[in-house]
């Protein structure tokens, strides 16, 4: 088996994924699980840790982060040795939507704290790209987390995004009190109106609306909108606002405001966490939440939280849907083997629908695992929903295989995909992986040794997302290389995920 490349802390990958663990760590006023998440212990110890202690506004932007070393195995020199711009361009370019092991992956590397890039200047490029990264995939918690940590008031651009994805999670107070400190970072004056008001001197934003207003400064849409936002009397009666060419965070809340709101499914996933306010209706909130999940932005439980809140008193679509997820959890409770197999292909396709399959594994596969199922379309779902689970190893090694696909899928579980026959092209490309000649190619080699490793982890990302497209041949560099620097977990889900999830439509 190849050895990893990089010696250190990296070879000891974190127990949980990066959001599961911020979902437990984080006050409960930014992150809000259904349910806490019990893990094991991983201390081998009851030693004191010696603890640094840096005052807050001491914190290096370059290099802030919410999860340390010892959390997500990477060294601190993970960017040291590369250039900002080529990092924030991987980030921005990198899709990982539908692929659950790079999201996991991903996620750990934007939220990691780490030595400052080479070319590190006062712009805080590298910051910035890790939030918007961040917001793409619907992370509005844990971004704010990540600002909060570094200091929105530090750069006008991170004060910006602060205050935008505050209205989207329903935090604006917090970003509103410190634009009243600070008016200087309103970043326009429909920003410095609203929080005015919100923060209940109508009078003065009243004044400043109408200075504004005779200033002619703003678009004549944003001036209807916040002259029915501070006039409620204006809306009754008056004919509905056409559509925003240009849609905000701002814009959104204030036609919310109005009683005007517009879709979510349209804006981008980070809309999706205005749903989840407890102010929609529950088809609102599950659509929100199955769109989150998919890009692993929250952890499985608050999908399983909401989808059982209550009895879907409608058929059709995501009833359907919500229908056999729950019958299903209900077998499972009951842990009758006959229960499980008769709901269980239903609720797996139910999740393929909308491609949440892993965090459906997530929630059920170890349990599954340790069921003997009648019938084979159940002990085939079963198998697969195992293999998906983060206890893909122990499942393999005690579930019974049947055919040449389940066979390579547990050899591939155990780490040893060799001793099996590959069945298709991509069981191959994967396979060769694992060869005992497998090494990564000279050029990532020299980017690790020249503390660029995060830079070689984002490239192999980059190949990984190509192979799930049906680019099969860069699934061998890709998984080679995160073997190589010791992320061997990874590798292995990634592996399992892109040969039973067919992601390339």
């Amino acid at each position: 088996m190849l050895g990893p490349i990089l010696a250190g802390p990296v070879a000891a990958q974190a127990p949980i994924s990066a959001i599961d663990w911020l979902s437990q760590s984080l006050p409960t006023a930014v992150m809000r699980p259904v349910e806490p998440v019990v893990e094991p212990p991983v201390a081998r110890g009851a030693s004191r840790p010696d603890v640094e202690v840096t005052p807050l506004n001491q914190v290096d932007t370059a290099s802030v982060g919410l999860l340390g070393s010892a959390v997500t195995g990477f060294p601190e020199t993970l960017w040291a040795g590369s250039r900002e711009s080529v990092l924030a361009g991987l980030m921005g370019r990198l899709d990982v939507d539908r692929l659950p092991a790079m999201q996991s992956l991903l996620y750990t590397l934007l939220l990691a704290e780490a030595d400052p890039a080479a070319d590190h200047g006062s712009a805080p490029v590298l910051l910035v790209a890790r939030i918007d990264k961040l917001a793409e995939l619907g992370a509005v918690e844990p971004a704010l987390a990540l600002i909060e940590r570094a200091g929105p008031e530090r750069y006008p651009e991170v004060f910006n995004r602060y205050f935008d994805l505050s209205l989207l999670a329903g935090t604006e107070d917090d970003a509103c009190a410190r634009m009243d400190a600070r008016p200087d970072l309103a970043p326009g004056y429909d920003a410095r109106i609203y929080c005015l008001a919100r923060r209940g001197d109508w009078r003065a934003a009243a004044l400043t609306f109408s200075t504004v207003r005779a200033l002619n400064v703003l678009p004549p849409s944003t001036d209807t909108l916040l002259e029915m936002f501070l006039d409620p009397e204006l809306v009754e009666g008056a004919p509905p606002l056409a559509p925003p060419a240009r849609i905000t965070p701002l814009v959104f809340r204030l036609h919310e405001a109005i009683g005007q709101s517009l879709p979510v499914a349209s804006q981008p996933r980070a809309y999706a966490m205005s749903d989840l306010r407890n102010l929609s209706g529950w088809k609102s909130e599950l659509e929100a939440i199955e769109r989150l999940a998919r890009t692993g932005a929250l952890p499985e439980n608050r999908l399983l939280g909401v989808y059982t809140e209550r009895k879907p008193a409608a058929s059709g679509g995501i009833w359907d849907r919500v229908a056999a997820v729950q019958e299903f959890d209900t077998a499972m409770t009951s842990g009758e083997p006959q229960a499980v197999a008769d709901t269980v292909t239903a609720a797996w396709a139910a999740m393929r629908e909308v491609w949440l399959e892993v965090p459906f594994a997530r929630l059920y596969g170890d349990r599954l695992a340790g069921m003997d199922l009648p019938g084979k379309p159940a002990r085939r779902t079963a198998f697969r929903t195992a293999m998906l689970s983060s206890g893909y190893e122990a499942a393999a090694m005690k579930m019974q295989a049947d055919g040449p696909e389940e066979l390579f899928l547990a050899a591939l579980a155990t780490g040893d995909p060799g001793k099996a026959q590959a069945h298709s092209a991509a069981a191959r490309a994967v396979a060769a992986a694992w060869a005992p000649d497998a090494r990564p190619t000279d050029e990532t080699r020299r980017m690790i040794a020249e503390h660029r490793l995060g830079e070689a982890i984002l490239r192999a990302m980059t190949l990984y997302s190509r192979a799930a497209a049906g680019e099969w041949k860069d699934a061998t560099e890709a998984l080679t290389v995160l073997r190589s620097v010791g992320l061997e977990d990874i590798a292995r889900q990634a592996a399992l995920q892109m040969l039973i999830l067919d992601r390339r439509g």
